[in-house]
């Protein structure tokens, strides 16, 4: 009987690992999409980052219900809804490419909005819901399946590789398969990754429902729970406030770094000379080593982590990322040097970019360990309140979303470096949060 559900309990963590690279895998394709959809219409980057807005906006709604599912349904309930939720999402992604090409929706200032590009916003956000829900399930599902501990963290841990890795594959993916952005590219280019996103989740659902998962928290059938009141709230502890914030900005900066450098590389008006001509695939490659950065100083603070404080990373971070995109804007484009790219005829080879990308990809090393001391920053000190925290930073991941919409639209009008200022001045709020905002000042407040 222990054999049978150990191994039960092997095809559950692999099954969540799966998922925990999926997380990634949708997230990820709204940027490199972007660069089809901004070409339909006329290079517009804000129209072009809708999709990636469409998908944070989503944890607006559903950070604090997926918490809730946890408690009323449990986590294997809560997985196989995510999971039905992402493939109708992915489906309607699909649909786009089928028709609405044709069809004017309404006009946004000089745009003719097309009925297929709603589709597709559409698709995004369903794809947020899922995404939303999956991230709530698969970090304390793979603690359960490990027994907590140091097992469960090593499990959490394993699942973050695999999801950073996923993040790299997916723009270079999508940059193979679209090559050169012209306006006769659409969706149907990138119908394979979508089919293949399908089946993953298909496969995951079906595994799913035939494994047993642990549900340590759901009421059950009949079971009344008193709610317990507290005098207090998160919203009363200044640096748990400063720290929501923290997190609302900083998943914008993550999101906004690569995926307006993959718009940069794309478009053929601004890229430096010598670069070669299939911009949407070494922009999607070149991406790609952001977030192989980003696993590279995920594994790097595992490491570090049980000597060095969370504050100190924050400080070092912020601080090294706003260098780094300084020297960004202020190096002339003509300057270039070779990373590795790809072309149509050629395959895989070093390409010639402005010598910005470069600076501006270092920063995966950055922002990879921002996530982690920021949460724990904020929820110091909270004891009891850290669950309602919780919750409320699952919800600012919506930032990831609107300011990166907001970086566009400062792009379309000044253009791609000078958007970059955006990105410093909120990496200056994260290193204000890491030196000042992040002291409990209101450790008078019972928290037992």
């Amino acid at each position: 009987m222990n054999q049978q559900k150990q191994n039960g309990n092997v095809i559950a963590i692999v099954t969540m690992f799966f998922l925990f690279a999926m997380i990634s895998f949708v997230t990820n394709l709204a940027a490199p999409f972007g660069t089809i959809w901004k070409n339909q219409y006329a290079g517009a980057n804000t129209l072009g980052m809708m999709g990636n807005m469409m998908n944070f906006l989503a944890y607006l709604f559903m950070g604090i219900p997926a918490g809730n599912m946890l408690v009323k349904i449990g986590y294997k309930k809560t997985a196989l809804t995510a999971i039905a939720v992402g493939f109708i999402g992915l489906l309607i992604q699909y649909l786009s490419s089928l028709f609405g090409a044709d069809t004017d929706v309404f006009a946004l200032g000089e745009y003719a909005i097309k009925l297929n590009f709603i589709i597709y916003l559409l698709g995004a956000f369903v794809c947020g819901f899922s995404v939303c829900m999956l991230n709530t399930v698969v970090n304390p599902m793979l603690n359960l399946l490990g027994g907590g501990g140091n097992k469960g963290n090593q499990l959490i841990q394993t699942g973050g590789a695999l999801n950073s890795l996923s993040g790299t594959l997916t723009p270079l993916f999508v940059g193979v398969l679209i090559g050169t952005v012209t306006p006769n590219t659409a969706m149907s280019d990138v119908a394979p990754l979508l089919f293949i996103a399908m089946g993953v989740f298909a496969f995951t659902f079906i595994v799913i429902s035939f494994v047993s998962i642990p549900e340590p928290h759901m009421r059950k059938k009949g079971e009344t729970v008193k709610e317990e009141k507290f005098s207090h709230s998160p919203w009363n502890f200044r640096h748990t406030v400063l720290g929501v914030f923290c997190i609302f900005v900083y998943v914008g900066i993550e999101i906004g770094i690569p995926g307006t450098l993959n718009f940069y590389l794309a478009d053929p008006t601004e890229r430096g000379a010598g670069l070669l001509t299939d911009g949407a695939a070494i922009g999607g490659a070149i991406a790609a080593i952001y977030w192989l950065l980003m696993l590279v100083g995920r594994l790097t603070s595992s490491i570090i982590s049980g000597k060095v404080s969370s504050r100190t990373q924050l400080i070092v971070a912020s601080a090294t990322a706003i260098i780094f995109i300084l020297i960004a804007i202020f190096t002339p484009k003509e300057v270039t040097i070779s990373m590795p790219g790809y072309s149509a005829d050629n395959g895989f080879q070093m390409a010639s970019v402005p010598l910005s990308a470069l600076f501006l990809v270092l920063c995966g090393l950055c922002t990879s360990v921002m996530w982690g001391g920021i949460f724990n920053l904020a929820v110091e000190g909270l004891g009891k309140y850290t669950a309602q925290a919780s919750g409320i930073f699952m919800m600012m991941v919506v930032g990831g979303g609107i300011f990166p919409l907001l970086q566009q639209f400062i792009s379309d009008s000044l253009g791609y470096m000078p958007s970059y200022w955006l990105i410093i001045a909120m990496l200056a709020y994260l290193l204000y949060y890491g030196l000042i905002g992040c002291k409990n000042v209101n450790k008078d407040i019972p928290v037992d």
